[in-house]
């Protein structure tokens, strides 16, 4: 009987099990699947390398995309040293010692590719730090965001490297994945065909939870063939890709806001759900739709805003989950209703004149004239009262004296603000007619 103290020296540390996604790791770039926009011969970096030549990269992409592997791939096939840090537990005085290694290794004769994971983490000073060290070859930046570049990483570092977007994994590439692991295993799994399409659904495009779930529905002791109801059942579907100050919530509000623009109730409320089912507050959701009204809906249904301020309201009295079906009315309301935006587009055209002519004065005939001396000065002369004018209407003119009378609102010929537009021509010729 061995001795619990005994070293076990028989051991080695490739005797320990290894988890199916260690060991489906691509060894050659060329088994990494679903990214051949990026690796094949026309991709960028295939161009790359057979142009025998690697630049600084960003790799952008959502989680288990391959973004590491490509990056250790990459060190082998340049034959370059590989060093991975991560931006969440590197410091500064780490950082120095990591180039100072790069620095003697090239030296040396090699070059160091320097893989910096989650690289949107570091502070826009540290982000700094690297450009020095990019610039006199010490090292090839190859760093990893599930972030938007534009708004995360410095202009400079931008600058000096190429950003590629990762695609998520498609249904097909993950099938393909699956193959590959039941081709490890030595066994297909046990799953009918409905319960294998629910599987790679679970995986929500993620090759590296597609490949845990593999393993946890391999290890099951089963006599039959597992059908979805017995999979859903046994497995907890993976959380979907959502950060609510992150891409994914500026992503999601954009899709919804424009599906309601675009007048698809069926997609608006698909990213309604979206985003409820991320965990977005749904606060922010009827802020959000009732903005909508006002740019998008607008004056060609009046009724709009006040009916997203209504679900707000409704919203807050009931919580959730009952209040969000009021959300998800107003957004159905909102992709049906008629769409303006001629008065959105107008308040932007004023502003914009108004910046221009900022300190122009209002003509003096629309001025009150409270006291003796403002009426000495001209204030409130030659003013018509347009009660007591035809038609209630004087056609004076109201833009400062000298100003060129600026025309901002265009109504359009749909819902309500169609008999907007005739009000609109009515004065517009009556105006003409008395000289306004």
């Amino acid at each position: 009987m061995p001795d619990l103290f005994d070293s076990p020296t028989d051991r080695t540390e490739s005797d320990a099990p290894r988890p199916l996604a260690d060991r489906l790791r691509p060894r050659t770039l060329g088994e990494v699947i679903g990214q051949d926009h990026l690796l094949g011969p026309d991709g960028p970096l295939g161009a790359m390398l057979a142009a025998g030549s690697l630049s600084s990269l960003v790799l952008w992409g959502p989680p288990g995309v391959g973004k590491t592997t490509i990056a250790r791939l990459l060190a082998d096939v340049t034959d370059l040293h590989f060093v991975q840090i991560s931006a969440i537990f590197t410091g500064v005085p780490e950082l120095r010692k990591v180039f100072e290694a790069a620095r003697l290794r090239r030296r040396n004769g090699q070059g160091t590719l320097l893989f910096v994971d989650e690289i949107h983490r570091f502070n826009k000073a540290q982000q700094d730090g690297f450009l020095p060290h990019m610039e006199d070859g010490t090292i090839v930046l190859v760093g990893a965001t599930t972030e938007n570049p534009s708004f995360e990483l410095n202009a400079a570092l931008l600058s000096r490297s190429q950003v590629l977007v990762l695609n998520r994994l498609d249904e097909t590439a993950l099938a393909a994945m699956l193959a590959r692991a039941e081709s490890e295993l030595g066994r297909a799994l046990p799953l009918t065909d409905a319960a294998r399409m629910s599987l790679l659904a679970m995986a929500d495009g993620d090759g590296r939870a597609l490949l845990n779930l593999v393993e946890q529905v391999s290890a099951w002791k089963s006599d039959g063939v597992i059908d979805t109801d017995a999979l859903t059942a046994r497995l907890t579907q993976r959380a979907a890709q959502y950060d609510k100050s992150g891409d994914a919530h500026y992503n999601l509000i954009s899709a919804l806001h424009k599906s309601v623009r675009g007048s698809d109730p069926d997609a608006a409320l698909y990213w309604l759900a979206r985003m409820l089912k991320g965990g977005e507050d749904p606060r922010y959701l009827a802020r959000r739709i009732t903005r909508m009204a006002v740019e998008d809906i607008g004056l060609a249904d009046p009724q709009a805003q006040a009916l997203c301020l209504q679900a707000w309201q409704v919203y807050e009295r009931l919580g959730s989950p009952e209040g969000e079906l009021a959300l998800a009315q107003a957004v159905v309301y909102l992709a049906l209703a008629p769409k303006s935006n001629a008065a959105y587009a107008g308040y932007k055209a004023a502003m914009k004149a108004a910046g221009q002519t900022g300190s122009e004065p209002p003509p003096k005939h629309i001025l009150n004239a409270p006291t003796s001396l403002m009426k000495e000065q001209g204030y409130g002369e030659g003013y018509s009262y347009d009660h007591d004018a035809e038609d209630g209407f004087s056609g004076q003119n109201y833009f400062p004296e000298g100003m060129k009378r600026g025309i901002y609102y265009f109504p359009v010929e749909r819902g309500f603000e169609r008999d907007l537009k005739r009000r609109l021509d009515y004065f517009v010729k009556l105006r003409a007619k008395r000289g306004g």
